[in-house]
């Protein structure tokens, strides 16, 4: 009797869950081309110890005035420029005189992007321009369900291929 209770143990049947799934994806990503530019604005400064400064617009001179900036003339955004002439006050003394002037950019015309190309790049005071992606990636499917990627890739282009195959038994 007890080899029939083992044998009968031996033959019933077992229950178990059994789940399997297969995840798998892949992406390109491709970085667009791009430009961003700042124009810089003019400025102009001086100064000097023992000197007299004075401007000349027109054939006349105003003594005791600096130059600068003339935004009553202005060429594509950026203004005229008035100089500076300086003269010793104390003949045989230390003078000193210092005139700083930084032009600013003019108004460029636009860049656009096209078929991924920046075409013309500004020429500004702050500018930053990316190539963006090159295309030619490729990604392939197995039969398996296996993703992977090929192709050529260069800057600015990216792949990512996963797979995840899982078996649970409960």
């Amino acid at each position: 009797m007890k080899r029939l209770l083992i044998l009968l143990l031996l033959a019933a049947p077992v229950h178990a869950d059994v789940r399997h799934s297969i995840k798998s994806s892949a992406t390109i990503t491709l970085d667009p081309a791009y430009s961003s530019a700042t124009r810089i604005g003019s400025t102009y400064s001086v100064s000097g110890s023992n000197v007299t400064p004075s401007k000349t617009i027109s054939g006349t001179t105003t003594s005791g005035a600096i130059g600068g900036l003339n935004v009553g003339s202005v060429t594509a955004g950026v203004p005229a420029f008035i100089d500076t002439d300086f003269t010793v006050t104390t003949a045989g003394s230390a003078f000193s005189a210092v005139e700083s002037l930084t032009q600013g950019d003019a108004i460029q015309s636009a860049t656009s992007v096209s078929s991924g190309v920046v075409g013309s790049l500004p020429s500004l005071g702050v500018t930053v321009t990316g190539s963006g992606g090159v295309t030619g990636g490729t990604i392939t499917s197995l039969t398996s369900g296996v993703h992977t990627c090929g192709g050529t890739m260069g800057a600015g282009s990216s792949c990512t291929a996963t797979s995840i195959i899982e078996t649970l038994v409960d």
